[in-house]
């Protein structure tokens, strides 16, 4: 359980894990996208030092460290800082790298979109910056909770969402993990319009910067503590309830950020219907969710919902002495 460490009951490391637990949701979310916010405004928009857009890249290192040390400070599972035992450290990395390729493209394909779609008199450009990231951060969160509503509900989408759903923990590194064409999808429904109506370029880079930090947020083992924010927040536990292997009793709490969409479409629950415990995440057709990131990427193809778990995913019956012994006596 979450906080039953025995440094719990040392006064310096008590302080320090409940300064982790309030202070880490505000500093990833209103500092480090504060940083992010700065370092475009600033000093590319009204300076013009385009150079600057590569200062976002260590930003985003910084949320992942701090997310890595908050987790070992306030975890909600020890169970799920142990990497070793997970063995999906090395493939969530290349699904970051990914993530992140795929978003710096979506990004750089901004001119061709606005070219084809020239309907820049739709985006406030007069607002200021911050009122356009604002207002993009909500159009994209309904939009992405929509997505990921009707990835629950259609097969064909649950398939290429499974990718996410498969993993047995909650971590920073893991809330990017998506197949790449779930996550085209997802830029297309979330991003697109916004760009068609003539989102900058910097604010799409400040989103983006906002929706990573969020995913890493929502994702992380930290037993965040957010006082009476936590209902209208899809962070920690009811975030947690989404990613239950308890059948469809984790077709809820869709929300990327906001629970308020959650709310009006009738997805919402704050509280799991029995504790949540360590072993509780992932998918209860696909116990033995592969590690590797191709048989990852191959998931979809061969996985049908309803029809049990893929046969090259179960592990086999015989030790390798048994399936050479099989193999010799038939070949007599």
């Amino acid at each position: 359980m979450a906080g039953t460490n025995a440094e719990d009951y040392t006064s310096p490391m008590k302080t320090l894990r409940e300064i982790v637990r309030y202070g880490y949701a505000p500093f990833m979310m209103f500092g480090l996208t504060g940083a992010a916010y700065w370092v475009v405004s600033d000093l590319v928009v009204a300076r013009g030092h385009t150079w600057a857009y590569l200062l976002i890249a260590p930003l985003l290192g910084i949320a992942y460290l701090t997310a890595f040390a908050a987790e070992r400070i306030a975890p909600f599972f020890d169970e799920w800082n142990d990497h070793a035992a997970h063995g999906d450290t090395q493939t969530n990395i290349l699904h970051i790298i990914a993530y992140e390729t795929s978003t710096i493209n979506g990004v750089l394909l901004i001119p061709v979109i606005c070219w084809l779609f020239p309907f820049q008199g739709l985006w406030p450009t007069q607002w200021p910056m911050w009122g356009q990231v604002l207002m993009a951060f909500l159009i994209a969160d309904f939009a992405f909770m929509t997505m990921h509503y009707l990835s629950h509900r259609y097969p064909m989408l649950w398939r290429l969402h499974s990718v996410h759903h498969g993993v047995g923990r909650l971590y920073g590194l893991n809330g990017v993990i998506r197949h790449p064409l779930h996550q085209v999808i997802d830029m297309v429904v979330g991003n697109m319009p916004l760009v068609i109506i003539g989102m900058p370029a910097p604010v799409a880079v400040v989103l983006g910067f906002l929706i990573s930090v969020t995913l890493i947020v929502q994702h992380s083992n930290v037993d965040a503590r957010l006082g009476p924010l936590a209902p209208h927040l899809s962070i920690g536990r009811i975030h947690h309830l989404h990613h239950v292997n308890w059948g469809t009793e984790g077709d809820c709490n869709f929300g990327l950020l906001l629970t308020i969409w959650d709310k009006m479409l009738g997805t919402f629950h704050e509280t799991p219907p029995r504790p949540i415990t360590a072993v509780d995440m992932g998918v209860d057709e696909l116990p033995h969710f592969p590690k590797g990131f191709i048989d990852q990427m191959v998931l979809p193809f061969v996985y049908e919902p309803g029809k049990g778990e893929p046969e090259r995913y179960k592990p086999k019956t015989e030790t390798p002495a048994q399936e050479a012994r099989r193999m010799l006596n038939a070949a007599e």
